[in-house]
């Protein structure tokens, strides 16, 4: 695990490693059921008090990020998808039949480590393979801003439409409305999501490129420059001063611009470099050096270009 800890910046040692694990787990680099180190293990490879590590450590599990478990450690946290083993995949001396006979085996093994009965996985495959195929993807979202960079990069990926929508589209009387949709939604609203949504309808969480991993080609950042960020929505702005400072760039050569203000290109031109969202980049001087930003991490697209291949397969049952 890699990690950048600044000293000088106004962001405080917790909060840089609070916000890099956050990222780490959103974008896979620390995956569910992962061990993280012990609290004085990386006290002492960073450099820190052990009790700021203990204390992200106890914020993260409050939060629904970590668990511990006595006597063994602190456990990143999260429900873990259906691997397919090596087995499961079909070979050339497999029949389509076995390969799929394989794929239920490994799903039913799953669903009981889950504690599902077996009653409730044949009533979920069963309201699948009814369930009329998807026609367009519906992204919940509340922030508005994040919600039109989100769906302007699915957009250019996916084969069907992405729409946005609001908490208020999850209730009750509006499931009809939901009939023909697939709903996506981000980490940071899954709670919210999962609680306005009736228990039964599936959702697909989104995962997060790491800004640390994706600008690592980049960092540490050279002393005496000038870097930009730009973007619309405020919680890019937030990650990525916290990401950048943590790793090694003066809080005097960072240039944050929010793009809903009307001046906020200014000063701009003086800097090396200009990360922002991929709505914002156009907007930039093509005379900029500008590095576009995708928040979706690869991983979560191919996984709904997958279901978009799949969707006529209900169907034809």
């Amino acid at each position: 695990m890699r990690l950048w800890l600044n000293r000088h910046s106004a962001i405080t040692l917790a909060e840089q490693l609070g916000t890099q694990l956050r990222q780490a787990i959103l974008s896979g680099d620390l995956a569910p059921g992962d061990r993280l180190p012990s609290t004085r293990e990386l006290a002492r490879r960073f450099h820190l008090h052990a009790n700021t590590v203990s204390a992200v450590y106890l914020r993260l599990s409050r939060e629904g990020w970590l668990q511990s478990r006595h006597g063994s450690g602190m456990y990143v946290l999260g429900t873990p998808a259906f691997p397919v083993s090596p087995a499961s995949a079909q070979s050339p001396a497999q029949s389509p039949a076995q390969a799929v006979d394989h794929l239920l085996e490994e799903l039913t093994v799953q669903a009981a480590k889950l504690g599902a009965s077996p009653a409730l996985l044949r009533e979920r495959v069963q309201r699948w393979l009814t369930a009329p195929p998807p026609s367009r993807w519906l992204l919940i979202e509340p922030d508005p801003e994040l919600a039109a960079i989100v769906a302007h990069e699915l957009s250019q990926r996916l084969t069907l439409p992405v729409e946005i929508g609001t908490l208020a589209d999850c209730a009750q009387p509006q499931a009809a409305a939901r009939a023909d949709a697939r709903i996506l939604v981000m980490p940071r609203s899954q709670a919210a999501v999962r609680a306005a949504l009736p228990p039964e309808e599936p959702i697909h969480t989104l995962s997060t490129r790491s800004i640390a991993g994706s600008l690592s080609a980049y960092l540490p950042v050279p002393q005496g420059i000038l870097v930009g960020v730009a973007s619309r929505w405020p919680g890019f702005l937030t990650i990525a001063e916290t990401m950048l400072t943590a790793a090694g760039l003066p809080a005097e050569s960072l240039l944050l611009r929010d793009a809903r203000r009307r001046t906020w290109q200014r000063g701009l031109d003086q800097t090396i470099v200009v990360i922002a969202d991929i709505l914002t980049a156009p907007q930039l001087p093509p005379t900029l050096r500008t590095i576009p930003f995708r928040l979706i991490a690869e991983s979560s697209l191919a996984d709904l270009l997958r279901a978009e291949a799949a969707t006529q397969a209900p169907a034809s049952l």
